[in-house]
């Protein structure tokens, strides 16, 4: 168990065996290879494939970032825990919104991808191609990450004033959405709620503000209930067309995994400095450490932060859905 305090047969019911030290890890997906077909975009963790003339091949791979840097070394299984908790996710969250899903089965891969089922299963989604919104739909329900180091500097968070005295990881009075965009570097770029209007359009933007607001709702409200705290995380949305030639708003990529979202043990909260989590974060503080300028090429992990972070995604995938990821 990765954090001690918490006891998660107390919080959820049951308990998680992780692998133990001296375990060998799998090997790590850093690339894929579906023979002569060539991948229309390679991102940080996803590799994605034309599959039909309005269908992806949505394929998370085990690489990992941070400060907008690969890293040289990947997580075993990474990529797997990242679709099958997007699964849960879509799934959870269907009443709510449509989503790009089409299917996660092997049964259903187009005849030219079947011969890589194996290299796939798990790790794949068929997805509905999407005309989507360009930016991002953040969200943060409490004061932590930049928007802590925002606070600090400016008594604000993406230009929304807070009030004064609050302390790091402190619940906020009320979520807030902060949109960001993606610049010409790649970084994400905070943005105001003006600005999203500007280039989206206010019916678009009150749309999507609204709907990020639910979604974390009834995401913060279903993490409780496992034993977690999602203090932030960031969704992102597009259109696609519907029966009647209407564009349909759909969720889109990945859904409130460990990559995307900030989630802390709700039983050894304690605001006033930062939380153990299930994220990235622990990633970032030991690259903190390394004489790096976080400029590529990013260094290679340790063995031990390998294992450790993929101890954190095993864990926080049982948590939130009660199950064990098959063969990890």
């Amino acid at each position: 168990m990765l954090f001690p305090q918490l006891s998660l047969r107390e919080s959820t019911g049951d308990t998680v065996i992780l692998m133990p030290d001296s375990a060998q890890l799998p090997p790590a997906l850093l690339t894929t290879d579906l023979g002569r077909h060539r991948p229309l975009a390679i991102g940080k963790v996803r590799d994605i494939y034309a599959a039909g003339q309005d269908t992806l091949l949505f394929i998370a791979t085990d690489r990992i970032s941070a400060f907008d840097c690969i890293l040289g070394s990947g997580v075993p299984d990474k990529g797997r825990i990242l679709t099958q908790l997007s699964l849960f996710w879509f799934d959870h969250l269907g009443s709510l919104v449509p989503n790009h899903l089409i299917s996660a089965s092997t049964a259903d891969l187009p005849p030219a991808f079947t011969p890589f089922a194996d290299q796939l299963d798990g790790r794949f989604m068929l997805v509905r191609k999407a005309k989507m919104f360009p930016v991002e739909c953040v969200v943060r329900g409490y004061l932590s990450g930049s928007g802590w180091k925002d606070y600090l500097a400016t008594g604000q968070v993406c230009g929304i004033p807070l009030p004064a005295g609050l302390h790091e990881s402190d619940q906020l009075p009320e979520p807030l959405f902060t949109p960001a965009a993606k610049n010409h570097t790649g970084h994400d770029e905070n943005i105001s709620f003006d600005e999203m209007i500007a280039r989206i359009g206010a019916p678009a933007a009150e749309l999507l503000r609204s709907l990020t607001l639910a979604i974390y709702r009834s995401a913060t409200a279903h993490a409780a209930t496992r034993g977690l705290l999602l203090a932030d995380t960031k969704f992102e949305f597009g259109t696609v067309p519907g029966p009647d030639g209407e564009p349909v708003l759909i969720l889109a990529d990945e859904v409130l995994t460990p990559d995307s979202s900030r989630y802390w043990p709700a039983a050894i909260y304690a605001p006033g400095g930062p939380q153990p989590s299930f994220d990235k974060q622990y990633v970032r503080d030991f690259l903190e450490t390394l004489p790096w300028n976080k400029q590529p090429p990013a260094p290679a992990l340790p063995a031990d932060i390998i294992r450790n972070t993929r101890a954190r995604y095993l864990e926080a995938f049982h948590l939130l859905t009660g199950r064990v990821l098959p063969g990890a």
